[in-house]
């Protein structure tokens, strides 16, 4: 089989992303469909339809690489840690691999995202890159001399399972969160929970981009949201700075269009920072929404053929 060209798939909550990468890491083609989500065949289906789409658009079969929302159990291969909760538990590679009739790779999606914008993204000039994406849930990602820290038990950088860094009386205990436990930080920084957090404070029902869209036009109900959100992230980011000092963070995801938190959060960060003084850079992505997929992509090397 070339390696011609790669495809990468990104599955997230809302949306499943397929793309067409070249050699030279430009995205020649690119696809999405609705996430079939608490439906596991489906998803399979959807991911393997996919593939089809853009295989038959570039006109030959190449190695396809998965970006996840969670990890592969070094124990039993199975899914764990994913906030599209139906994929838990479940024998992903396998089964894609069965449907497809050839070998995959896989490895979690902010891991993907983080090592796109070190290798040649916004993160490029840094040795230490943390990338965390804030979507449907929130994932993080730490890439060291363009090499992926997986970690141990393989959840490196997954932060949004720790709790929110000093916490207001308001704030405790916290939302509840999938995992079974309240106050993540998921459950504070992901695109529903900035939603969920509006209304309970009085606001009406509007989508995350929604809310910092009328932020930025002068909402005071909605500046006062997303001012809250802002002080969550920047306690957020200031204890991966404290713990492993990145010279530079990415954001990822569709919060990371929200374009006041460049300039906010690392103002906001400085009163957590253990620290006289912060460089490290609050950065958007080069790479945008291809981050993910073009990284998938790269977990067949040019020269490697499936």
């Amino acid at each position: 089989m070339t390696a011609r060209f790669r495809i990468g798939i990104d599955i997230g909550g809302t949306k499943i992303e397929g793309a067409a990468v070249d050699t030279s890491g430009s995205v020649r083609f690119r696809r999405r469909v609705v996430t079939p989500a608490q439906d596991y065949r489906a998803t399979i289906d959807a991911i393997i339809a996919l593939i089809r789409t853009v295989e038959q658009e570039i006109g030959v079969a190449a190695p396809v690489g998965i970006g996840i929302p969670g990890a592969l159990s070094s124990t039993t291969g199975l899914v764990k840690n994913a906030n599209s909760t139906w994929l838990i538990g479940r024998p992903l590679q396998r089964d894609i691999e069965t449907a497809l009739g050839r070998p995959t790779r896989l490895a979690n999606d902010a891991n993907c995202f983080a090592l796109s914008e070190a290798t040649d993204g916004a993160g490029s000039a840094a040795e230490t890159v943390f990338g965390v994406i804030l979507g449907t849930g929130v994932g993080g990602g730490i890439s060291i001399r363009r090499q992926i820290l997986a970690g141990a038990n393989a959840i490196a950088g997954e932060g949004g399972h720790n709790t929110l860094p000093w916490p207001t009386a308001g704030e405790v205990p916290g939302p509840p969160c999938w995992c079974g436990r309240s106050g993540c930080l998921e459950t504070f920084l992901s695109g529903p929970a900035l939603a969920m957090d509006h209304n309970r404070h009085g606001g009406q029902k509007l989508s995350a981009p929604d809310i910092a869209e009328a932020a930025a036009a002068g909402d005071p109900e909605c500046r006062a949201t997303l001012e809250r959100y802002m002080d969550r992230l920047a306690r957020g980011l200031a204890s991966v700075i404290n713990l492993i000092d990145p010279g530079a963070i990415v954001l990822g995801g569709g919060l990371s269009g929200i374009s006041a938190l460049y300039e906010r959060v690392p103002r906001l960060w400085t009163r957590y920072v253990f620290s006289d003084r912060v460089t490290t850079p609050l950065l958007p992505p080069v790479h945008g929404a291809s981050s993910g997929v073009r990284s998938a992509a790269w977990l067949w090397p040019p020269d490697e053929t499936a």
